[in-house]
């Protein structure tokens, strides 16, 4: 843990990594019981700002991207979208009439409903037909449903051959399961929106890092500088703590009316 944190320097999430392994190792795997092993002092985690796009980098990011990716990120900005929280949508929790979009076990195993931007709605529209699309193909070919969450597939067998449950993102390619091995169509791939993002943030000349929560925290503090209040930024960010909501007012505050003494020269 010193050679850690003394000679690599790396950060203190990763200590703490390494000493959670260490307890599990020696309390659930060896069985050996170290009572001093539990008064390691733990790193504490340095604070530290989000990075936050401006609204004209947003709109440059998204002109480099191209369908379906530029859908993706707009729902990732104008939702307040984690990226897996985007990927795991189903036709059945986009609400294109009353402009919702319900979010299924986000972290914590929490379930949410956000604000669905009616800027999305043409494209939407497009993309459940293509969606309808795959879902006949699948039909055709009588291939496995959808995967389902948690026992869901033991309870409902059947319900991942319904429109509903199909994946508003689904991949172009079908894939074997490695658990199951059975043959169905997954839900489009994090590393290559991940690469999308990449490619359009490095060809609009931003010279942040962009990745795709970078669009949440973007959503978040153009919240806050427009008016919207805390309390409803964090319903739409499903936090649990209005605490880690809190983070985002530091940013959209910061330097904000303040003249530099430099200016009054």
């Amino acid at each position: 843990m010193s050679d850690l944190a003394l000679r690599k320097q790396v950060s203190a999430a990763t200590q703490n990594r390494a000493l959670a392994a260490l307890l599990f190792l020696y309390k659930r795997v060896l069985e050996i019981d170290l009572p001093w092993l539990d008064e390691v002092v733990r790193a504490k985690r340095t604070e530290r700002l989000p990075t936050v796009l401006t609204p004209s980098e947003v709109r440059r990011v998204l002109d480099a991207l191209t369908p379906p990716h530029d859908l993706m990120v707009k729902l990732l900005y104008g939702a307040g979208l984690r990226q897996m929280e985007l990927l795991r949508l189903r036709v059945k929790d986009v609400g294109v009439e009353d402009n919702v979009l319900v979010v299924r076990e986000g972290k914590g195993g929490k379930d949410r409903v956000t604000t669905l931007p009616s800027a999305c709605r043409n494209q939407l529209i497009d993309q459940l037909g293509r969606v309808k699309l795959y879902f006949a193909e699948d039909r055709a070919l009588d291939l496995a449903g959808v995967a389902l969450p948690a026992a869901l597939e033991r309870k409902y067998p059947n319900a991942g051959k319904s429109l509903g449950w199909q994946w508003l993102f689904p991949q172009h390619d079908l894939s074997q399961d490695p658990r199951t091995g059975i043959r169905r169509r997954h839900h489009f791939y994090p590393q290559t929106l991940a690469r999308a993002v990449k490619r359009a943030s490095e060809m609009s000349g931003i010279l942040k890092p962009v990745h795709c929560h970078k669009f949440r925290h973007s959503f978040a503090t153009h919240l806050l500088q427009s008016g919207t209040d805390i309390r409803t930024i964090q319903t739409l960010l499903g936090h649990t703590h209005v605490e880690t909501t809190m983070i985002y007012t530091h940013v959209a505050k910061m330097g904000a009316g303040t003249t530099s003494p430099l200016d009054r020269l």
